[in-house]
């Protein structure tokens, strides 16, 4: 694999953890849009929210109320909700790119985890349906994504993760053969798994010598009490920025395309990487 060409320039990124209320799928959208205009604010030209966040990860009123809770995809993944228009307003007034967690329903029935994305124009889609569910809450209301995804803003090549697919050493590696200079990852971490979460984003940076930006949720009600830590990590895996693991927050960094290219020209795990070495292997008696 081949170091890729540098991004044209830098790109200031925002990682937002806040507290959704489960099933206000309304007053959820205006806490994203109020959290974009804060993080343009800032400088910040893409966006990403928690997993999950418009309707809040809480699988008892996901399961009770689709209705209510999910977003409709038609045309392959456009989404037409006027639930949506306070955050597409964001978009297109601050001329920012947002990322955002939601459940997706398509006309076949089909339910899913997803990554919507908004683009400056204000135009939503679903952009990426999460590969790997996490247990059997997630399994029980969605299906698995089939296909990765990878954003491109200004030049710069993102892979789209949710949540558990961060987990897998896989996910990331699969978008940075796509050529992926940063890695997405709106997630929904709760309390009790802290160590885990400011582990697997930081090790999915320094594995594939990318950016990567890492939003959580915070507050609920246990076992769905989330532990925030919202960051952003260098491709050494190094924070950037971090929140606390509590209170609203808006973390802000900038990915710099010459600190891409140091890197990766001094850490080459990507260009000496040899695919073969996953084959045949020995086996020793002792």
């Amino acid at each position: 694999m081949s170091i890729p060409d540098a991004p044209p320039g830098p790109l200031t990124v925002a990682a937002i953890q806040a507290q959704p209320i489960p099933g206000d799928l309304t007053g959820n959208t205006r806490t994203a849009a109020r959290l974009v205009h804060r993080a343009a604010d800032e400088g910040a030209t893409v966006v990403v929210l928690p997993e999950l966040f418009l309707p809040a990860y809480h699988p008892p009123t996901l399961r009770a109320d689709p209705a209510g809770t999910d977003l409709a995809a038609v045309d392959g993944g456009r989404i037409d909700d006027p639930r949506l228009d306070p955050l597409r307003a964001a978009a297109r007034d601050r001329r920012a790119v947002v990322v955002v967690g939601a459940a997706i329903r398509y006309a076949d029935q089909r339910r899913t985890c997803a990554a919507i994305v908004l683009d400056r124009s204000g135009t939503a889609r679903a952009g990426y349906h999460k590969q790997q569910l996490w247990g059997p809450d997630e399994n029980e209301l969605f299906v698995p994504g089939e296909r990765g995804a990878t954003l491109v803003v200004d030049g710069w090549r993102l892979g789209l993760g949710i949540c558990y697919d961060g987990c897998f050493p896989e996910h990331a590696r699969a978008a940075a053969g796509d050529r992926a200079h940063g890695y997405l990852c709106p997630s929904g971490y709760v309390t009790g798994s802290a160590h885990r979460r400011d582990l697997y984003y930081a090790a999915r940076a320094l594995d594939n010598t990318m950016y990567v930006a890492f939003a959580n949720s915070i507050g609920g009600e246990p076992p769905w009490r989330f532990n925030g830590g919202a960051a952003l990590y260098d491709p050494q895996g190094r924070p950037l920025a971090r929140a606390a693991d509590d209170g609203e927050a808006v973390v802000v960094g900038v990915f710099d395309p010459v600190e891409l290219v140091r890197v990766r020209s001094t850490h080459r795990m990507l260009a000496d990487r040899r695919a073969e070495l996953g084959g045949e292997r020995a086996l020793l008696t002792g």
